[in-house]
């Protein structure tokens, strides 16, 4: 009998089965148990490996995916990453539009894994023929052979989730989780799972985080949309100025609504206390909990789990930069603690 390598196929076959992780120092505070669901794990370093994947072969299975076909995506950066990625196992070409907002890590990351990005303005209306959602639609019809992912309006991006993201939490929990905790951007994240655990248990709170600058919280509570909230802000992938059809309104419970400085600074203290690099979105989420747990959502039963969607490596530039935290006037009064510097030894 011949001995078996051990080996995966390709690097796709890593996506998904994440680890969640218990939160010590960040959480002593707080009244509760914490976990984080750490999708830095994933192979591309975020949650949106598991789209990427699911949607591209759903459209292999579908036949509308062929040899040579071209894969065009509107992204903040991440589902780019993953979509390039998967692209190149696959064999398909790759166009991606960018929000300018994005950090330069996650553009120059794009172009190493060889898609062709542009770069769009970020603080123009969505309808705006210069945004990076209507830059992708154009491509698309100017590419034959392209398919545009639309992770905005895609079912797909909410049912990736339901299948894979949902399952892994309610089983690692063992069905004890009483709070999820997640960003919402595109949405299709904390609706996917949101649906699943609603189903094994309609009592379980489904918590969005949004930003200031971002309409999503104010739809949820009036089914309004309010041009009046939309202003300019900083962190990647979280909330939005148009109203995304991958997200299940009815399945969240609420919004908390975070700023700029304080998730990048929760974004730094977890690195700080817990060892975690992670991402501007997960200083946000992570700041969404603190918020909470002041208002009184959880007591000493709660078993809250939070989602952490990519890695820090994408933000060194921002978050982690003390010179950028610095141009933004995120060293102020209220966070007075001297930034790390690097001495050089001559």
């Amino acid at each position: 009998m011949e001995n078996k390598i051990n080996a995966y196929n390709s690097i796709l076959d890593l996506v998904g089965n994440t680890p969640l992780i218990k939160l010590n120092k960040t959480t002593e505070s707080l009244t509760g148990n914490f976990y984080a669901k750490v999708e830095a794990f994933n192979p591309g370093h975020s949650s949106k490996d598991r789209i990427a994947v699911y949607i591209i072969e759903e459209a292999e299975r579908r036949g509308i995916l062929k040899p040579g076909s071209t894969i065009i995506e509107t992204t903040s950066g991440n589902t780019g990453f993953s979509l390039a990625m998967v692209s190149i196992v696959k064999g398909y070409d790759c166009i991606l539009a960018v929000s300018s907002k994005s950090s330069q890590d996650k553009i120059d990351m794009l172009r190493a894994m060889g898609a062709k990005v542009y770069v769009c303005p970020a603080h123009v209306s969505a309808d705006d023929p210069r945004s990076y959602y209507e830059v992708a639609k154009r491509l698309h019809e100017e590419t034959d052979g392209s398919i545009y992912i639309n992770q905005y309006f895609n079912e797909l991006n909410i049912e990736a989730h339901y299948k894979t993201t949902g399952p892994e939490i309610w089983e690692q929990t063992n069905g004890q989780i009483t709070h999820l905790v997640a960003c919402s951007g595109t949405g299709g994240t904390i609706s996917g799972i949101a649906r699943y655990l609603k189903e094994q248990n309609p009592d379980i709170r489904i918590l969005g985080v949004d930003a200031y600058g971002s309409v999503l919280k104010k739809f949820h509570e009036t089914q309004e949309f309010d041009h009046n909230e939309v202003y300019p802000y900083r962190i990647e992938g979280l909330g939005k100025n148009l109203i995304p059809a991958a997200t299940d309104f009815e399945a969240i419970d609420s919004y908390t609504k975070v700023t700029d400085e304080e998730s990048a600074h929760m974004a730094r203290t977890l690195a700080h206390t817990e060892g975690l690099f992670l991402g501007y979105t997960s200083g946000a989420a992570m700041q969404a909990v603190h918020q909470l747990n002041a208002e009184g959502e959880f007591s000493e039963n709660s078993n809250v789990v939070i989602i952490f969607p990519d890695h820090g490596s994408r933000y060194m530039s921002k978050v982690y930069s003390n010179e950028w935290m610095e141009s933004q006037g995120f060293f102020d009064t209220k966070n007075t603690e001297e930034p790390q510097r690097v001495e050089f030894i001559k």
